[in-house]
């Protein structure tokens, strides 16, 4: 149970304006370590409803690195070689994938799955699996839209699909629910 968990928190709806991250690094199934970073958007503008969602405002963000800054030196090594993980992943892996055309950076493979689909096939019986719902239906107490709270609560998912699935790793999970695991390039 090697992976790391990662989520955004956006300016507005363009897909690079990144304006926080939060990932989560596990190791044997423990949570080691995390990181967490404003970060400035490319444009310095935050929509009000954004806002009201995540609680971020452009004076929280506006003297934070812009994504650039950040990637190389802190997320990129903070990941390594370990999968990521993601609830509604198309939406977060496409932000990161945003941010990295549009600061035109260079990445690695990243190999990564989405844990509302792991979910959606674990908790079958379940209404939502949105991660609030999730959350409050299993008694995580967490702050709901910051980055590093869903992460945290996204790899907290994962693991409780590992043991109600008594499947050792990632990959065996996976597998098992037939859920690929896809990559970023």
């Amino acid at each position: 149970m090697n992976f790391v968990t990662i989520d955004f928190e956006t300016a507005n709806y363009a897909k690079e304006s990144a304006c926080s991250v939060g990932l989560v690094k596990y190791h044997d199934g423990i949570e080691i370590d995390t990181y967490y970073s404003l970060i400035r958007p490319p444009k310095l503008f935050i929509i009000p409803e954004f806002t009201k969602i995540h609680g971020l405002t452009v004076d929280d963000v506006r003297n934070a690195p812009k994504f650039n800054k950040i990637w190389d030196k802190e997320i990129l090594p903070f990941i390594g070689d370990l999968p990521l993980a993601a609830h509604n992943a198309p939406f977060d892996m496409g932000v990161l994938a945003a941010a990295i055309r549009k600061y035109k950076l260079k990445v690695p493979p990243l190999p990564y799955f989405c844990t509302l689909h792991l979910s959606r096939k674990t908790w079958t019986h379940l209404k939502s699996h949105a991660l609030t719902a999730l959350a409050a239906n299993f008694d995580i107490i967490y702050d709901a839209h910051n980055a590093l709270d869903d992460a945290r609560t996204c790899g907290k998912l994962v693991l409780m699909s590992a043991n109600k699935n008594k499947t050792p790793n990632i990959n065996e999970l996976l597998s098992l629910l037939r859920i690929e695991m896809k990559e970023l390039s």
